[in-house]
């Protein structure tokens, strides 16, 4: 749901999100490669899953143009 937000209020949360996502995976691949590099890629569940959740807030926010054709 929107909420009556400006298109500048919805850029400016999905960047914070985009910003968020991008900084706490970097972190979790730094701790895998400082530790444990020769092992499974753990991060890669984290990565997955929060990206599911941003691609679902990048939809939300700028949802895909509806066809007229199916009216």
């Amino acid at each position: 749901m929107r909420a009556n937000k400006t298109e500048g209020q919805l850029a400016w949360g999905l960047r914070i999100h985009v910003s968020c996502y991008l900084l706490a995976n970097l972190a979790q691949v730094l701790v895998w490669a400082l530790t444990t590099p020769d092992h499974f890629f753990w991060p890669l569940w984290s990565i997955l899953a929060w990206g599911i959740g941003l691609g679902f807030h990048i939809w939300a926010d700028y949802p895909p143009a509806r066809s007229k054709a199916r009216r």
